[in-house]
């Protein structure tokens, strides 16, 4: 039955990323409280796993994960180079998606980063609009809301966890030999 509420926690999260990736993108800021509840979210997700399972291995080595990014992350707060909200909220994600699923997220984020830096150094390619100008002046200003990416991974990974535990990917593992 735990199960039932883990995938809940999971699927509360998925509005909240897309908040902050749309704040982020409009405005250049990712609120704590956002951040928070998300943390709240994954831990409770991870909670409930590990008293399901009865092993804490997952959230030991979310935890772990999360304290990495944010202690490898912080010194390029501090040169300006990532926004403190990018931090915290890279921070949050492996607690949010859980240690097993991290190479998954972390080969989206990858993929969503890529696009969203070619997106704003190449506003060309853009349609005409408002849009593209929005792009040209994120351009200009030198930032890229890495919130965007962040969350677009989170979305992705979370679906495919939903996914996977309703039983709809149950049979098309990455992992069965023949």
């Amino acid at each position: 039955m735990l199960l039932v509420e883990v995938l809940l926690l999971k699927a509360l999260a998925i509005p909240l990323l897309a908040r902050i990736a749309w704040l982020d993108f409009t405005t250049q800021k990712i609120a704590n409280r956002d951040v928070l509840l998300l943390l709240c979210l994954g831990a409770g997700a991870l909670l409930l796993l590990s008293l399901q399972s009865g092993s804490w291995w997952d959230m030991g080595l979310s935890a772990i994960a999360a304290l990495v990014l944010f202690v490898a992350l912080f010194p390029f707060w501090v040169l300006r180079k990532v926004g403190a909200g990018d931090v915290k909220l890279m921070a949050v994600v492996p607690l949010l998606i859980g240690g097993t699923d991290l190479v998954v997220f972390s080969m989206l984020l990858l993929v969503f980063a890529l696009a969203t830096a070619l997106v704003v150094k190449n506003p060309f390619m853009l349609p005409e609009g408002a849009f593209r100008a929005y792009i040209q002046h994120l351009d200009r200003k030198g930032v890229v809301p890495f919130g965007v990416p962040i969350s677009a991974a989170a979305i992705c990974a979370i679906a495919f966890q939903i996914a996977y535990r309703l039983g709809v990917l149950g049979n098309m593992s990455m992992w069965q030999v023949g």
